[in-house]
């Protein structure tokens, strides 16, 4: 994360130019690693007029700029991100980060370590939301404290030897430029540490840190030649610190074993303080490949008081947990089910619960059942319409279980049985209830021995997972056409 060049700005509305550049610097460095990582989309830092006028045309802050231009007014260029592409002597500089505060323009192009056609999503820059902290940084320093003119000319004038300090070489070391500020005078005096407007106290008690990684398994399984099965993992991160001071920083840690499921489309906190780009710019819908980064995934960050999910993923897993089978067919006044499951070999076979709830939409009550199970109990809810197989906490060591039987139904009443759009005729499903503790289906888990914890006291740290299924179903052979996770949302 670099910044090839950052501009300070004064919006002057009347004079010839509209603004006046009071402070630019770039970093050749920086510069020098764009064109090697851009290729053949580069597109150099220019010099200060033409920024100047580009960006103010950009941001509709030039005196004649009354007519619609397609370019930059039209409904497809909507901007709600402060993050603009600049076009200058025919070719776009892409990204420019710039907003106006107090009639002065903050503006910076962050390195984009990529190349820039196709244009990467703004998720995968890391370097864009760094360039917001620098310049907010920089807004905060110019105007903490300043009443006049001259006080902002003073500043100006001591941010090149402040910059040397907190942004060497275009990496951004510290966006509180006070304390670059002190540094360079040699103050004797410590400044008290800020108390942040969205921490509204402060932890007495005891110090200790909890983490929950929870896995979430979805899956539409058909046991139909040519419709593929699918399913899913998303995971959440949660945490609950409970440190003294102000401002205690920590660093979580999450690992895979050896033969781990890569994570991807990680979503983090706002409180996370930085992440490497190799964390940001994995996509599930990026082929899978031995190059995948497997970790381990760090996560630096100044916790809140209350409990908050640290951070969102989601995986690409070889196999469901469970495979099922699932046959309805109607024979008459009955219906025949046959159910095969089978859990999968590298799960681990110790559930907290696990349940299949069978049920049978738009029909009478049950009125009949004769039924052969190899493994669990049934439970009958006959007003319900509904068949509840309770497997219990493991599978026998075929790790495969049955069920068949035949279901007779009464009158039909629409005001007690249950009723779906879908579920007509022999289009049907079971779903499946389970939680695994212990256990993650990618194998992710946080490693309490690594969490760094800089805060006073020594806390006590815990850590767990766990699997639950959400939205597991398994479809009648038998049906006439699937059903996807969109019709179901109908």
């Amino acid at each position: 994360m670099a910044q090839r060049a950052v501009w300070l700005i004064s919006h002057e509305p009347g004079t010839p130019l509209c603004g006046t550049v009071r402070f630019s610097r770039r970093y050749p460095t920086v510069e020098k690693r764009a064109r090697v990582f851009n290729g053949a989309s580069y597109v150099p830092v220019p010099e200060d007029g033409p920024f100047l006028k580009a960006l103010l045309f950009e941001l509709r802050l030039l005196d004649d700029d009354k007519d619609f231009v397609e370019s930059r007014d039209s409904c497809s260029r909507i901007n709600k991100t402060s993050i603009y592409g600049l076009l200058i002597g025919g070719e776009e500089l892409w990204p420019v980060v710039a907003f106006l505060k107090n009639d002065m323009i903050y503006a910076c192009v962050p390195l984009v370590e990529q190349t820039l056609s196709p244009r990467p999503p703004l998720i995968s820059v890391s370097g864009v939301s760094q360039g917001f902290e620098f310049l907010f940084g920089i807004q905060d320093f110019l105007y903490s404290g300043q009443k006049n003119d001259s006080e902002l000319n003073t500043k100006l004038s001591q941010l090149p030897d402040l910059l040397l300090q907190a942004c060497p070489f275009g990496t951004l070391l510290d966006a509180n430029l006070q304390n670059s500020l002190d540094n360079t005078n040699f103050a004797s005096v410590t400044q008290p540490q800020k108390q942040p407007a969205w921490k509204t106290g402060t932890y007495r008690g005891k110090p200790q840190v909890s983490i929950s990684v929870t896995e979430q398994v979805k899956s539409m399984q058909y046991d139909k030649q040519g419709i593929a099965d699918t399913w899913q993992v998303v995971g959440t991160v949660t945490c609950k610190c409970d440190l003294g001071g102000i401002m205690p920083n920590v660093t979580i840690s999450l690992s895979l074993p050896t033969n781990g499921s890569p994570l991807q489309d990680i979503l983090v906190h706002p409180c996370v303080t930085s992440l490497d780009s190799a964390i940001l710019t994995s996509s599930s819908i990026d082929a899978m490949d031995d190059s995948a980064f497997s970790g381990p995934y760090k996560f630096p960050f100044t916790p809140p008081l209350e409990s908050f999910n640290l951070c969102y993923y989601t995986s690409q897993v070889p196999v469901p947990p469970i495979l099922g089978f699932y046959q309805m067919k109607e024979e008459e006044v009955q219906l025949r089910i046959t159910i095969n499951l089978k859990l999968h070999e590298s799960v681990k076979n110790n559930f907290e619960f696990c349940e299949a709830h069978i049920p049978f939409y738009n029909r009478g009550p049950i009125t009949h059942l004769e039924y052969k199970t190899s493994f669990g109990q049934l439970e009958v809810f006959r007003e319900k319409s509904l068949l509840i197989w309770i497997i219990g906490q493991k599978f026998p060591k075929s790790m495969e279980i049955s069920l068949s039987g035949t279901v007779t139904f009464g009158a039909k009443s629409h005001e007690k049985q249950p009723f779906d759009p879908i579920c007509i005729g022999e289009t049907a499903y079971l779903k499946l209830h389970f939680r695994i503790l212990d256990y993650t289906l990618t194998g992710c888990y946080a490693d309490q021995h690594s969490v760094q914890v800089f805060a006073s006291g020594k806390p006590k740290i815990s850590a767990h997972r766990k699997l639950i299924s959400s939205d597991y179903y398994i479809w009648n052979s038998k049906a006439p056409a699937p059903v996807t996770y969109g019709s179901l949302l109908l």
